[in-house]
C-alpha cells in the first residue's frame, strides 16, 4: 500500500505579501520613518536638517549605485571603502596641480582598482568575494602608506566647494548623486550594456553560450564601481576638509551592500533596482539619524540595520523559492 504524502503549500496571501514587500517594502519603511520623525522628532522638517541628511547619504548612494551593478552580475565588491581611502590619500599629493587634476587622479585610482578587481573575477576566475577582499585588506594599508599614516588638512577653497557648495540651495554632492542615479537607471533600462549585465547576472553560462561579451561586461562593471567609489572618496574628503585614509570609507562596503539589498536587488543577480537602492541608502541613513536624535547609541543603530538586512534577505529568499 502506497502512502500518500500531502504537500502543504503556503497560503496565497503570504506569497502576495512577499512580492509586495520586495517591490515596495523599502518605500513603505522610508515613508513610515519620515512620518514618525515628523511627529516625534523636533526640528526634523527644517532645511538645515534635510540638507544634513542628504549630504550624509550622498556618498553612500554613489557607492551603492556601483555596488548594485556589481551585485546585478551576481558579484560583490568589498573593496569600495578601501578605494575611497586610496582616492583620499592621493588628493593632497596632486592638489598643487589644481583641483581638477586631484579629482582626475582620484577617479583614475578608482578606475584602476575596479579594473584590477574585474580582471581577477572575469579573466582569472577568482570568486568576487575573494578577489575584492584582497583589495579591502591591502588597499587601506596602501592608502595609509601613501599618506604616511597622517591626516592632512585640505585648504584649497575650490576643491572644498565640492563638499560645501551648492546650486540653488542643493548641495553639489547631492546633485552628483542624483545625476548618477538617473544615469545608472538609463544604463540599465535603455542600453545594450545594461541588458547584457542583467542577463549575465541571471545566467552567466547561458550568456556565454549566447555569445555575450561576458568578460568585458564584468570588467566594465567593476571599473564603474571603482570610479564611483573614487568619486565618493573625493566628496567625503571635500566635506571633511581633510584627507584621512584611516577613516574615510570605513565600513562603506557594508553600508552600500545594505542599501542595495534593502532596496530589492537580489544577491543572486539578474536584476538591478536603482530607485530602490537610492531609497535603501536614504532609509539606512534616516534610521541612524533617528536613533541618534532620540539619544540612542550608534551601536543600537547598527543592530537595527542588521535586523533590516536579515528581513530583506529573508523576503528575497522567500520570493526566489517560489
Amino acid at each position: 500500500m502506497i502512502e500518500q504524502v500531502t504537500v502543504r503549500r503556503p497560503p496565497a496571501w503570504r506569497g502576495r505579501a512577499t512580492v509586495w514587500l520586495q517591490a515596495y517594502g523599502v518605500y513603505a519603511a522610508l515613508g513610515g520613518l519620515i512620518l514618525f520623525n515628523l511627529v516625534a522628532t523636533s526640528n526634523f522638517l527644517t532645511l538645515t536638517n534635510l540638507r544634513t541628511q542628504l549630504l550624509q547619504a550622498a556618498p553612500v548612494i554613489i557607492v551603492a549605485l556601483g555596488m548594485a551593478l556589481v551585485i546585478g552580475t551576481e558579484g560583490i565588491d568589498l573593496s569600495v571603502g578601501a578605494v575611497m581611502a586610496l582616492a583620499a590619500a592621493m588628493i593632497p599629493r596632486y592638489l598643487g596641480y589644481g583641483p581638477a587634476a586631484a579629482v582626475l587622479v582620484a577617479l583614475l585610482i578608482g578606475l584602476a582598482a575596479g579594473v584590477f578587481n574585474g580582471i581577477l573575477v572575469a579573466r582569472i576566475g577568482i570568486q568576487p568575494i575573494i578577489a575584492t577582499l584582497a583589495l579591502l585588506v591591502g588597499g587601506r594599508g596602501l592608502a595609509l602608506v601613501i599618506a604616511n599614516g597622517q591626516l592632512v588638512d585640505i585648504k584649497n577653497a575650490s576643491f572644498l566647494t565640492l563638499g560645501s557648495g551648492d546650486l540653488l540651495g542643493v548641495p553639489f554632492s547631492v546633485l552628483i548623486a542624483a545625476v548618477l542615479a538617473i544615469g545608472t537607471g538609463l544604463l540599465i533600462r535603455r542600453t545594450t550594456f545594461g541588458r547584457q549585465l542583467v542577463a549575465i547576472g541571471g545566467n552567466r553560462s547561458a550568456s556565454e553560450l549566447a555569445g555575450l561579451p561576458v568578460r568585458r561586461v564584468l570588467v566594465t562593471v567593476y571599473a564603474i564601481c571603482g570610479v564611483f567609489a573614487g568619486l565618493a572618496g573625493v566628496l567625503a574628503t571635500a566635506r571633511l576638509h581633510a584627507s584621512d585614509p584611516a577613516d574615510i570609507g570605513l565600513l562603506m562596503e557594508l553600508s552600500a551592500i545594505t542599501a542595495v539589498v534593502v532596496g530589492g536587488t537580489p544577491l543572486t543577480g539578474g536584476k538591478v533596482r536603482v530607485v530602490g537602492t537610492v531609497a535603501g541608502a536614504l532609509l539606512m541613513q534616516l534610521v541612524l539619524a533617528t536613533l541618534i536624535k532620540h539619544d540612542l547609541p550608534s551601536s543600537t543603530a547598527q543592530m537595527v540595520q542588521a535586523v533590516i538586512i536579515v528581513a530583506a534577505v529573508y523576503v528575497a529568499r522567500e520570493r526566489n523559492s517560489r
